[in-house]
């Protein structure tokens, strides 16, 4: 997990650059940047749960009154406020305004947004105005924060990684001829799920409520061209295609690895393009070095597409950054300049979409590193290791 130090020198960092823009403090509503730099886990719904800290240092947690007594019990936070209920007698975002000018936030605040987002149906006025104050917006600030991962950060990356692992190993095992996604799915899912509960405890779960993601999303026979496809609990037949889907929070931060599978002896159509998925994403794992970019990455592989007449089959970029959120900036896009750094935590899933025979993707997570990069979701990538008995 990450520790109570490293926390505190997050919001350290984040309250020098609220006072660098002449802020008086630091108000953050969005759920992931609140666990980002307190550690704090909590249910993101319509009612505002909200974190500040003042120039001075000093700092709140603002919740619903229900949530008060877990948030006690499950924090390390000295002061703890609340409101009670949303709407309310009184919305909470009046509320708030006291507690920010107790906490001496005034006059210019910064913050990721102006108010609470509008989530699941919520609605109220903007923190500029029931504090009469001056926001600073610093949601950019905490996303640069995000991209480079701590040796910690990666470590946690490294054991979801591992836990993919599991989870597909056990998700091929259950795909079978006449078995169905949601049976392969759901039993993986559950395994690998309790394994994981046995080995870290509840806490290590606390990034997901739904536990260990792993299935094929819909990604079945003609449907795995589609490179985002939806579940429709498919029975599997012969020569299907597959495109699988693993993930696994570990204190939060969560891996990708996918796999292209199928199901009987390949055609040679289906070798090729196979082989050629391949080779694209040898393409970008060459690519990936510090002071490269991002587009630097993705025109390798649009090169590679280029070179072997691919084009047509190309659908999406080669990948994102990954970390606490599944999704995270930067892409490896050939419109993102953004370059290289080591700590970097990316996916590399470059994909030929054929909708005549299906689709073939493999995703793999890798962190950059001086000397290029470290693969953290080692799983066999080659064909025959990939293919089901029919």
């Amino acid at each position: 997990m990450i520790s109570p130090e490293a926390h505190a020198d997050r919001r350290a960092r984040l309250l020098e650059h609220a006072r660098s823009v002449g802020a008086t403090g630091y108000v953050l509503f969005d759920p992931t940047y609140i666990t980002y730099f307190t550690g704090f886990w909590f249910l993101s719904n319509e009612r505002p749960i909200v974190y500040l800290q003042s120039s001075d240092g000093s700092d709140a947690i603002f919740v619903p009154e229900f949530e008060v007594e877990r948030t006690r019990a499950e924090s390390a936070f000295e002061r703890v406020e609340s409101y009670s209920e949303y709407p309310g007698p009184e919305h909470p975002m009046l509320a708030l305004a006291r507690v920010a000018a107790d906490l001496g936030l005034r006059g210019t605040i910064a913050a990721d947004s102006d108010g609470y987002p509008g989530i699941l149906g919520y609605r109220g006025p903007a923190l500029s105005d029931v504090t009469g104050a001056s926001v600073q917006l610093l949601a950019e600030e905490v996303e640069q924060m995000l991209v480079c991962k701590s040796p910690a950060e990666i470590e946690l990356l490294r054991e979801s990684g591992r836990w993919c692992a599991h989870a597909h190993r056990l998700l091929e095992q259950y795909t079978r001829v006449g078995s169905t996604e949601a049976e392969a799915s759901l039993r993986a899912q559950q395994e690998t799920t309790l394994a994981m509960l046995a080995a870290h405890g509840s806490r290590g779960l606390l990034g997901s409520g739904d536990g260990v993601k792993a299935g094929f999303r819909g990604q079945i026979g003609l449907r795995s061209s589609w490179a985002h496809a939806v579940a429709h609990n498919i029975e599997f037949q012969p020569g299907d295609v597959l495109v699988t889907e693993t993930g696994a929070p570990v204190w939060g931060y969560q891996a990708e690895l996918e796999r292209a599978l199928v199901i009987g002896p390949p055609t040679d159509r289906m070798r090729r393009l196979f082989d050629h998925m391949l080779g694209s994403r040898d393409a970008a794992f060459a690519a990936i070095m510090p002071g490269a970019t991002c587009a630097d990455v993705d025109g390798a592989v649009m090169d590679y597409f280029a070179r072997n007449d691919l084009q047509r089959y190309w659908r999406q970029h080669t990948g994102h950054g990954a970390g606490l959120r599944n999704h995270e900036a930067p892409f490896l896009d050939i419109g993102d300049e953004t370059p290289l750094r080591p700590g970097m935590v990316f996916t590399i899933e470059p994909g030929l979409y054929d909708p005549e025979v299906g689709g073939f993707r493999h995703s793999d997570t890798v962190v950059v590193t001086e000397a290029g990069y470290d693969l953290l979701t080692g799983y066999p990538s080659d064909l025959e290791s990939l293919t089901l008995p029919a």
